[in-house]
């Protein structure tokens, strides 16, 4: 216990003397939330479309004046087509609404009237934000207007009821996500350098020479960096809750073992990467290839997993992120779901110690060509 303490205050020397390690624990996470907390937006935008009426009468009127008050759409009225189809080629709109001459004719009749919706394809999302918000805004116009009978066919009236996240804001679950992105690199990248940088300074093999054992200089490695690691999600949370006013509906204590489980597991992924490279260009490179892309391509925080070929989607299983973005998630929307908890910790457990033994194994205490 003597030589494994005196290891970790060397460790912990050597975080408070090298700078990059507390910038990547600390202001790393604080530049990564205002950046998804301000520059990355999933929810609705406001769209800038034409509209274009052909069928000029009060009741149409007053459905051009429904697309300028609702607050996704600018609308912007206009009278020439080959207008809208230069706008949308410069995408000065992103796409419009034709309102044609027979439109209130065949409403007075009690038929079906078409509405042509053009959106630019360019942009599938905007593509089908265009189309929803045009079908949303015309239904609810006819509902209020005198040609109401023509909705008479219509027996089925939808409620909708949001559970979990009732505003639909995409923050509520961006930011928890990027927490594990945090997570990842700082249990990845700052561990991937550490044994590395030991051979490189020549450090190693001044250890080597003392009366060590494999297992006092792998913990001297996750002790330190495992409290470190804790720390920065702390701070995290901190800031989605206090700062960022996200809510939380889970258990702290859940959190903080779920989340311990998964950051001994990346400390594991950081280790064995230093193990066998042995220099820090190659292990920051690899720590970024194999930690940071699949934790933020395929995790599930950015792209639904569900929409993934069969391949990329067992492939997923094996990758901590994908079970930590999960639970915490789960963990800050809709509370703590012991299903959720149980399969994910029991997961990361397993998944921590093969990796800690295997770390163990390859922590070689003699010189190499």
């Amino acid at each position: 216990m003597k030589i494994l303490f005196a290891l970790v205050k060397k460790e912990f020397l050597q975080i408070m003397r090298d700078p990059s390690s507390i910038i990547i624990a600390f202001i790393l996470p604080l530049i990564s939330v205002f950046i998804y907390m301000y520059g990355l937006n999933l929810d609705s935008p406001r769209i800038t479309m034409g509209i274009k009426n052909d069928n000029p009468t009060p009741e149409t009127s007053t459905l051009v004046k429904s697309f300028g008050h609702s607050k996704y759409i600018n609308s912007i009225s206009t009278d020439n087509m080959k207008e809208i189809e230069k706008d949308i080629m410069r995408s000065k709109i992103r796409g419009a609404v034709v309102i044609p001459n027979d439109f209130s004719t065949k409403l007075e009749r009690g038929k079906s009237a078409d509405l042509l919706i053009i959106a630019d394809g360019s942009e599938t999302n905007t593509a089908n934000y265009v189309q929803n918000y045009a079908m949303q805004i015309s239904n609810l116009w006819l509902k209020t207007s005198k040609y109401k009978n023509a909705m008479a066919k219509q027996v089925i009236e939808q409620n909708s009821r949001f559970w979990y996240n009732p505003d639909l804001d995409s923050h509520h679950f961006i930011l928890p996500g990027s927490i594990a992105i945090t997570m990842t690199l700082i249990g990845i990248l700052l561990t991937s350098l550490v044994i590395a940088r030991e051979w490189e300074r020549g450090t190693m093999e001044a250890l080597l020479s003392t009366s060590v054992k494999p297992i006092h200089i792998v913990l001297s490695k996750y002790i330190p960096y495992f409290i470190l690691g804790m720390l920065s999600l702390l701070f995290n949370v901190f800031l989605c809750v206090v700062c960022f006013n996200i809510p939380f509906r889970g258990n702290y204590f859940v959190l903080i073992l779920v989340s311990g489980l998964f950051l001994f597991a990346s400390l594991g992924i950081g280790l064995m990467i230093s193990t066998k490279l042995k220099n820090q260009f190659l292990a920051s490179l690899m720590s970024i290839g194999l930690g940071f892309l699949p934790a933020l391509m395929m995790s599930g925080f950015l792209f639904p997993i569900r929409s993934m070929p069969l391949f990329f989607r067992i492939f997923t299983l094996i990758l901590p992120p994908r079970h930590y973005v999960t639970f915490i998630e789960s963990e800050f929307m809709a509370g703590s779901i012991l299903p959720i908890v149980y399969v994910n910790a029991i997961y990361l457990s397993v998944l921590g110690f093969i990796l800690f033994m295997a770390v163990l194994k390859n922590t070689s205490l003699r010189l190499e060509k």
